[in-house]
């Protein structure tokens, strides 16, 4: 092995080890901290109010978004737009986007018939927090980020594997609280991640998965209350 290699080497092995104290921190921080001390606490601000709606996407703002592109700029040292393909093939990302949501919809309809809207389902939490904003806050960290860095080291596929698995994970303790957990649930979160990471992968944006995320949401949790 020449100097030059070792070198690359070198900078790959210092570059990953800030980002597994990241991972730690993140998911500790949000599954832990946030799941079991500070969500009881925003409850009590009503989780229908505008109030409960801006303190929860503030928290996500600062825990989700902040870190990653804090850790681009000053760690990697790469621009966090760029390297989260959020300039380049954006047309092609929104595209691709919409057209996911629109087969999306209507398989949604064809099973589960013609919706019905539920005026009490319409919050603003549940408008901009928990769906239309939510494929920003978690395709940011999940498949711009984490998968990114992952396959830097090990390849699309696992990459797409443990992104995918961390994905569905830090879901585990809030549907726990909330007796939330089923099979059915888990099932379909690691295929939500991992088929977002082949939007990605072949898309060349992030736009993609971020867009088919949070009308995947707004679907689903909003329009047909599944």
């Amino acid at each position: 092995m020449n100097q030059s290699a070792v070198v690359d080497a070198n900078v790959v092995k210092r570059r990953f080890s800030p980002f597994v104290i990241y991972l730690i921190a993140f998911h500790v921080f949000w599954m832990w901290i946030y799941v079991f001390g500070i969500y009881p606490w925003m409850r009590t601000l009503g989780d229908a109010t505008l109030r409960y709606a801006l303190t929860n996407l503030t928290l996500r703002f600062l825990v989700w978004i902040v870190p990653v592109f804090l850790y681009l700029r000053y760690v990697d040292r790469v621009n966090p737009i760029d390297y989260l393909k959020l300039r380049e093939h954006w047309k092609r990302g929104v595209t691709i986007g919409v057209v996911l949501s629109i087969i999306n919809f209507f398989g949604t309809m064809a099973r589960f018939g013609v919706p019905h809207m539920n005026p009490a389902a319409l919050t603003w939490n549940s408008i901009i927090g928990t769906s239309i904003l939510i494929g920003f806050f978690e395709e940011i960290p999940y498949r711009g980020f984490m998968l990114q860095k992952f396959e830097e080291r090990y390849g699309f596929w696992l990459a797409n594997l443990f992104t995918s698995i961390l994905f569905l994970t830090i879901h585990f303790p809030g549907w726990i609280s909330l007796h939330l957990f089923k099979i059915d649930s888990v099932i379909s979160v690691f295929i939500f991640g991992a088929v977002m990471a082949i939007v990605l992968k072949y898309g060349k944006s992030l736009w993609g998965p971020i867009i088919t995320h949070s009308l995947n949401d707004f679907i689903a949790f909003v329009v047909f209350r599944i």
